[in-house]
């Protein structure tokens, strides 16, 4: 799990200084200048045009973060699984349930091989890290995903995932350009929703660092 703390960390740190530099481009702070004469290297309108692409960018700088962080975590749940050797029937009902829903996705013929110990094999062989999310990454998706595995929900607010993912589809599909979507937001806008995003994220990573911790993935004892 450190590892997946580690990366959203570098991945923010990263999302954090190009939005700074967007907002010190739109507050013209930072200047755009030609190394030959330098002059502004863009005409105001240019310059506009430039700030609306930026923007655009921004957003899907925070829908890859979204969509990778909840992906780390879910694969860091499986790792915990893997190095703890847990078996299928020690998993509390809503991990057993997931595995066998994995299972349903693969060709009996391709796991042959794979379940050599079939009790811990058939849950981390039947996982495909590409199936957790595909595209569709908000924060109602977050919360199906951590009732799927018993994780509690992050109780920060999540509206500004559903905008972020929304947008994101609109520039992946080709529905709006990303002029069109750099109009639609000021920086002032894109910068709040960056915060609350990160915020989402970082809750429920915390949530799934205690979830591992805790071994929260094992059914609860049931004394006599």
């Amino acid at each position: 799990m450190t590892f997946v703390q580690d990366d959203f960390q570098s991945r923010v740190d990263e999302i954090e200084a190009y939005f700074d530099f967007v907002k010190r481009v739109d507050e013209g702070a930072t200047l755009l200048i030609s190394k030959v004469s330098k002059e502004p290297a863009y005409s105001t309108t240019a310059r506009d045009d430039l700030l609306r692409t930026f923007r655009a960018s921004a957003i899907l700088m925070l829908y890859n973060l979204m969509e990778s962080t909840v992906t780390n975590a879910i694969e860091a749940v499986y790792d915990e699984l893997k190095t703890q050797k847990v078996h299928f029937d020690e998993c509390r009902e809503e991990v057993r349930r997931v595995v066998l829903t994995n299972l349903k996705q693969h060709n009996p013929g391709d796991l042959t091989t794979r379940l050599q110990r079939i009790s811990t094999d058939i849950i981390v062989e039947t996982f495909r890290k590409d199936k957790v999310v595909s595209g569709n990454v908000d924060a109602r998706s977050i919360r199906e995903l951590a009732t799927e595995y018993g994780i509690d929900h992050p109780s920060e607010d999540g509206a500004a995932l559903l905008g972020v993912k929304t947008t994101r589809n609109d520039l992946a599909h080709g529905s709006k350009s990303f002029a069109s979507v750099g109009r639609e937001f000021a920086t002032a806008d894109v910068l709040r929703n960056k915060d609350k995003v990160i915020a989402y994220l970082r809750a429920m990573l915390a949530n799934v660092a205690s979830y591992i911790q805790n071994q929260h993935y094992r059914a609860p004892i049931v004394h006599p």
